[in-house]
């Protein structure tokens, strides 16, 4: 009995793991598209001066 929930919270925690880093993945990929929307209107300001 011990055993097998020991395994079924060895399988939960590692869904739950494998979730977070597709989520933190995610929110990279959304920070680095805002980083470049910034960079390109700095260079539009930059260049109409």
């Amino acid at each position: 009995m011990l055993k097998q929930l020991m395994a079924v919270l060895m399988v939960a925690g590692l869904a739950v793991g494998l979730y977070g880093c597709n989520t933190f993945a995610g929110a990279g990929k959304d920070i680095q598209k805002g980083g470049e929307a910034v960079e390109e209107a700095a260079r539009d300001v930059q260049s109409s001066y």
